[in-house]
């Protein structure tokens, strides 16, 4: 019998309207069908929906514009008719779900975080099937994710989950695009993302949403960064959730990472956006992946944007090469001046003492 797992599913647009401008309320019970056999095999199922937009737009009877302004009316419309029609179909199996709309701030903060992770665990803990989309009706571009597949893995690490499940109108990732490729062929298994892979995933897909298969490909490498493994399927395909269980797995599969145990770093990982970068030199690189070490002076070679003290930051090569992430003890004017200095010379350099490390291996994650 298969270990019981925490399933986060995320439901695009595309698969909830089946390509058309209204929900498919049919292949939305399929779906629920689905998820309450996972539940009976054991299972906790976290649903990541969208389709508020649309749900709205079917609702109004006036037609409407597709401006920023007019997408978070319709949101504001279409969420109540979305949660309901949820409810409904889940009660039909006799499952309760609750709703929780996050927008980046729930994330950026670490006490809001923290309060997101709670409220999502107790609902599990009552065998209640969360149901969460971003505040469109309120969020704007600075508080923003920006798309559902980014927040399924932000909602993914907050629920500690097992399996992602980005279910999209495409059978997952290929070498081309399908569309126009003929050619182009399915890839089973990623182990590794690059930039040849990001390539590959190109663009936006489906008018309808906001993501496209590039934003699967971010979510998924944020995602298995923590250690859950993501799977892309195509969301239409018979019984894709729970076949997604089985040996024979329907679309792409990108193998996790190992994640860190530290809840600091997994925020770290699902956080607040970068306020800059700090460019260190090979030394420091091998330092911080082969030793756990915690960033000096000494390894650093240069500092990229404006910055404060206990701001996030990306931990580059001189080529650029994302190498770690974690919160900086010093501003980017007092890191200019000790870059490349000893340890032992910063109290002098900047007339106080903050103690010896540029960031602490406590406040920093491995990329």
């Amino acid at each position: 019998m298969q270990r019981a797992q925490v399933i986060v599913v995320k439901l695009g647009t595309s698969v909830l309207t089946g390509g058309t401008d209204k929900l498919d309320k049919a292949h939305m019970v399929e779906l629920v069908r689905q998820c309450c056999e996972l539940k009976k095999q054991g299972h906790q199922v976290v649903l990541v929906s969208s389709g508020a937009v649309a749900a709205g737009r079917e609702q109004l009877i006036a037609p409407c514009g597709r401006g920023v302004i007019d997408k978070q009316m319709l949101a504001a419309i279409g969420q109540g008719q979305l949660i309901h029609i949820w409810q409904s179909l889940f009660a039909l199996y006799g499952v309760n779900v609750g709703q929780m709309l996050l927008t980046r701030a729930d994330v950026d903060d670490r006490e809001r975080y923290l309060n997101a992770r709670d409220t999502l665990t107790a609902l599990l803990r009552y065998d209640v099937v969360p149901i969460i989309n971003e505040n469109d009706a309120v969020a704007t571009t600075e508080i923003k994710v920006g798309d559902n597949d980014n927040l399924s893995a932000l909602v993914a690490i907050l629920a500690n989950a097992d399996k992602l499940l980005l279910l999209t109108d495409q059978e997952g990732l290929f070498t081309g695009d399908p569309r126009t490729d003929a050619n182009a062929q399915l890839i089973d298994e990623v182990r590794h993302i690059d930039d040849e892979l990001r390539q590959l995933a190109g663009g936006s897909g489906s008018s309808l949403g906001t993501g496209g298969m590039a934003t699967k490909l971010q979510a998924a490498d944020i995602a298995r960064r923590a250690g859950v493994e993501v799977i892309i399927a195509r969301g239409a395909g018979q019984n894709v959730i729970l076949n997604c269980m089985s040996e024979q797995l329907p679309g792409t599969r990108f193998l996790k990472l190992v994640a860190p145990r530290d809840g600091r770093k997994k925020w770290l990982l699902a956080g607040p956006k970068s306020n800059g970068q700090i460019v260190i030199d090979d030394g420091a690189v091998s330092a911080l992946q082969q030793q756990g070490a915690s960033l000096l002076a000494k390894g650093v070679r240069g500092a990229n944007g404006q910055f404060e003290r206990g701001a996030l930051i990306d931990l580059v090569t001189s080529e650029q090469q994302l190498v770690a992430r974690g919160l900086v003890r010093f501003n980017k004017l007092e890191i200019d001046k000790i870059k490349g200095r000893h340890s032992n010379e910063i109290a002098a350099l900047l007339d106080f003492d903050c103690g010896n490390e540029v960031i602490h291996r406590d406040d920093l994650v491995l990329f």
